[in-house]
């Protein structure tokens, strides 16, 4: 596998912008299997959580080995402390995330535009923004993953040790409950979508996140949301956990090829 730091600079955020991608190659060396020569590979689209960046997938799990055993392009950004959204005072993270980085990753590299070859994933926060990206545009995605996913984004007002943050993004409002960034909501309003990705989330029991992700669940199931849940006993929320998933998940998206 290839693996590539790209410095661009980002209309949407008016600065210059750093993503980590791991591409394909046809020699990959010994036991890896071979590219197709003749054919773009998929592309996976993985965010990182609230303390990370775009390097932390790289750094603490075997995401490259995992994508090498399928030929899978793999594009890691940074979206800071922006919980993937516009930040109310500060930069539009999800004009970036959602418009602005698939273009440009696809004007840099021969990456499959097909929907059926697209996928996301995330961890905490990063499972918050890959569930928003696939209930906002469903159309665009085979399959996206949640791992100990922040998933209900109406509950952020709890951060108290985090107000500042919390403001800068989502402003003084109380409630998010019924707007653009409630996954709740995006659940419901795209519920008669034609094409819906295949969707998997996971937590594991002992994880703070643990009572969203069961929450969760029906709810996307009471919406006509195809779901794949799983729950590690005893597991929290750390990087062992997480590895073990996005493997998982890679697996899963290959399931109904």
């Amino acid at each position: 596998m290839a693996f590539l730091q790209v410095q661009f600079f980002s209309a949407a955020l008016n600065v210059a912008s750093t993503v980590n991608v791991i591409l394909p190659e046809i020699n990959q060396g010994i036991g890896l299997t071979a590219a197709e020569e003749d054919q773009p590979p998929k592309v996976l689209y993985l965010l990182h959580g609230y303390s990370d960046d775009h390097s932390i997938w790289m750094r603490r799990t075997s995401v490259e080995r995992y994508a090498a055993a399928h030929n899978l392009a793999v594009i890691m950004p940074a979206v800071n402390h922006s919980f993937y959204c516009n930040e109310v005072h500060g930069e539009k993270y999800w004009d970036y995330v959602s418009e602005e980085l698939p273009k440009t990753m696809h004007r840099f590299f021969r990456l499959s535009d097909r929907p059926e070859d697209t996928y996301v994933a995330g961890l905490s926060m990063g499972g918050y923004g890959a569930m928003r990206l696939a209930l906002t545009y469903p159309e665009r995605f085979a399959a996206a993953g949640s791992f100990s996913g922040a998933v209900d984004i109406t509950d952020i007002f709890y951060l108290n040790h985090r107000d500042a943050e919390v403001k800068r993004v989502f402003g003084k409002r109380k409630s998010l409950k019924g707007t653009e960034v409630d996954t709740r909501y995006l659940m419901k309003e795209n519920a008669k979508a034609p094409h819906k990705p295949r969707l998997y989330v996971s937590c594991g029991t002992s994880d703070f996140l643990y009572q969203q992700h069961l929450a969760f669940i029906p709810a996307l199931q009471k919406h006509g949301w195809p779901v794949t849940a799983y729950e590690k006993p005893g597991a929290i929320h750390e990087w062992g956990f997480w590895d073990e998933q996005i493997k998982a998940f890679i697996d899963f998206m290959y399931e109904e090829q």
